[in-house]
């Protein structure tokens, strides 16, 4: 399968799941958004860091606490679109609730560059501790954080939680998110074909792995197994025993965009390391968990329960 056909598919799903994510709104979602106003407190927008990215910021009405709580949450769009202001309702939410909230870009993968998810996750890392001193600017002292996403954010969000918690500003105490991949094991991603064992399937995956992963990966690699080793900075749920940071997480079992079967590896890796985490499968939706309203919502739940419980807004 030629490298070009490999990356479209793959590009396109992650889209597809992102509108029908997005489209698709049930009643009880209004219960976890809300509408930006000044009201809420106050919007910074755009406010640069590296050499070409930026982030928004969100402060909450009540600046008179000593500390608050931050709340990263990351935009999805297959790694090559999407924009931080996807996310406002989520964020404005999140500043009602009393934290500061914000939404981070990213360098999108092009046919002009070769943005990486290695390269998207390190922009992640340097951005955050500039958020945290732009906060303290503002009057907002930081004191714990939590980071999550969707889709392709999911996975940037985990990634740092997992395998950056240690060198982050402040502690990382909880991470959430959805339907974000969180390993690359050619046997799990049958839903691009890369799990056959044939010519045809090594040339496929090391391709398309190779443009994740930042790293060149050979056929012959992914024939050995030693892939795995050269995907390990991008693959979250290997660095779980490192940092168990408590973590809600959904997936759609049929899901076509993000193999179900990596999320199965995450749910052993949080199993297995002792982490407070829930977990939840939905069993008839996809990458838009848009078939299973009740599980849904028992995820979002969930995701306010720790929210409270290891960020309380004091």
């Amino acid at each position: 399968m030629p490298i070009w056909v490999c990356i479209l598919i793959f590009i396109g799903a992650f889209f597809a799941g992102m509108i029908s994510k997005v489209a698709i709104k049930p009643a009880w979602s209004t219960k976890y958004t809300a509408t930006w106003s000044e009201e809420l407190g106050t919007k910074i927008t755009d406010i640069s860091y590296g050499e070409a990215n930026k982030f928004d910021l969100y402060l909450p009405k009540d600046s008179t606490k000593d500390t608050y709580g931050l709340v990263i949450y990351l935009h999805a769009g297959g790694f090559t679109s999407g924009d931080k202001t996807d996310d406002e309702n989520m964020l404005a939410w999140l500043c009602s609730k009393g934290y500061v909230a914000a939404g981070i870009n990213y360098t999108l993968r092009t046919d002009t560059n070769n943005a990486s998810v290695l390269l998207q996750s390190n922009e992640i890392k340097e951005a955050i501790p500039i958020v945290v001193e732009e906060a303290k600017n503002q009057g907002y002292n930081i004191d714990k954080m939590t980071v999550a996403g969707g889709s392709a954010g999911h996975a940037l969000a985990m990634i740092y939680a997992y395998r950056d918690a240690q060198d982050a500003p402040v502690p990382v105490v909880f991470t959430f998110g959805a339907v974000g991949p969180s390993c690359f094991y050619v046997e799990d991603w049958g839903v691009y074909g890369l799990d056959q064992n044939t010519e045809e399937s090594r040339i496929a995956a090391a391709n398309l792995f190779s443009v994740m992963g930042g790293v060149e990966i050979t056929p012959e690699e992914i024939q050995n197994g030693s892939y795995t080793e050269k995907m390990k900075p991008i693959s979250a749920a290997e660095w779980v025993s490192k940092n168990p940071i408590p973590t809600v997480v959904a997936y759609g079992t049929c899901d076509k965009v993000q193999p179900f079967l990596a999320s199965l590896r995450l749910k052993e890796a949080l199993e297995d390391n002792g982490v407070d985490y829930k977990y939840y499968e939905l069993p008839h939706s996809g990458h838009g968990l848009q078939n299973d309203n009740r599980i849904s919502e028992q995820w979002m739940e969930s995701i306010d329960e720790y929210l409270n419980k290891y960020m309380p807004v004091n």
